[in-house]
């Protein structure tokens, strides 16, 4: 795969990569997490997640299948999977349905295939993911960065989502609590509950409670990762308290919030990086 050939323009100044933090990159369709993981017990996740090893393969495990060495993977909302990073660093990108899902995730995997629904790939798309966690400027253009990653991969996606669940998942990202519930939802679609949810299960990969949960983690997330504590941020996003949130995210990511948030990198919008150019 040939990525855009502006994705791979330097800027700023790179630095040793053993001394870098973790970079999270939160907007409004995508959430990016860069750096050295180890071991991520089995999980789901209320979007489809692109995976890709920065320098070395990594080790996954679909549902109850055998481990399988990949470079990048795809995996879609709601399939059970489990990792083996070893502690060295990987890109992981998280898209919101509206950016129409593992259809367009699906173009930054190559020499793949297909295991219970999810990608695994020989090679693909990691150059992207190397320069955020590299490069010492990166929180600045990170948003930049994957604008252009996902803009050549949404020109390749397969199917357009149904505009009724387009947008229901709108309503919901602007919604409180309240104006969140299924109910809601189901008036906004115009369609009967059971209607609703059978469709958006079927769009979006996983129930329209499980996918409301990831949003909700989304928020923490970001809080976290600007400065608030995990109690604050809890429940900031609607969680009971720091330990229902930890709870939920190590269902969702297969290891405590602690691994992966402390001391971090926020990067946040897309800003545009120094020394991209306005060609194609």
């Amino acid at each position: 795969m040939a990525a855009p050939g502006r994705l791979y323009e330097r800027a700023g100044k790179s630095q040793d990569p053993t001394s870098m933090r973790p970079l999270w990159h939160l907007d409004g369709a995508r959430t990016c997490f860069v750096g050295p993981l180890t071991y991520n017990a089995p999980h789901q996740h209320g979007a489809p997640v692109f995976l890709a090893g920065i320098y070395n393969a990594f080790g996954l495990k679909i549902g109850a299948g055998p481990w399988r060495s990949c470079r990048t993977a795809v995996i879609p909302a709601g399939v059970v999977h489990e990792l083996d990073i070893g502690g060295n660093p990987i890109g992981v990108l998280y898209i919101e349905p509206t950016l129409e899902g593992a259809t367009t995730l699906a173009a930054l995997t190559s020499s793949t295939e297909e295991v219970d629904g999810a990608l695994i790939g020989a090679g693909g798309e990691s150059s992207v993911m190397r320069e955020l966690w590299e490069n010492a400027g990166s929180v600045d253009f990170a948003g930049a960065a994957l604008d252009d990653l996902l803009g050549f991969a949404t020109k390749r996606a397969r199917r357009r989502m149904d505009t009724r669940i387009v947008h229901a998942l709108a309503a919901l990202e602007a919604a409180t609590e309240d104006a969140a519930s299924v109910s809601r939802a189901c008036a906004l679609a115009g369609l009967s509950p059971s209607r609703f949810q059978h469709l958006f299960t079927q769009e979006v990969g996983v129930p329209y409670r499980r996918y409301r949960a990831w949003t909700r983690m989304r928020a923490a997330i970001a809080a976290v990762a600007d400065g608030s504590s995990f109690t604050h941020a809890a429940h900031a996003a609607g969680f009971f308290d720091q330990a229902h949130f930890g709870h939920d995210f190590r269902r969702t990511f297969g290891a405590p919030p602690s691994r992966s948030l402390d001391g971090v990198r926020l990067s946040r919008g897309a800003t545009r990086r120094q020394g991209f150019s306005d060609k194609t």
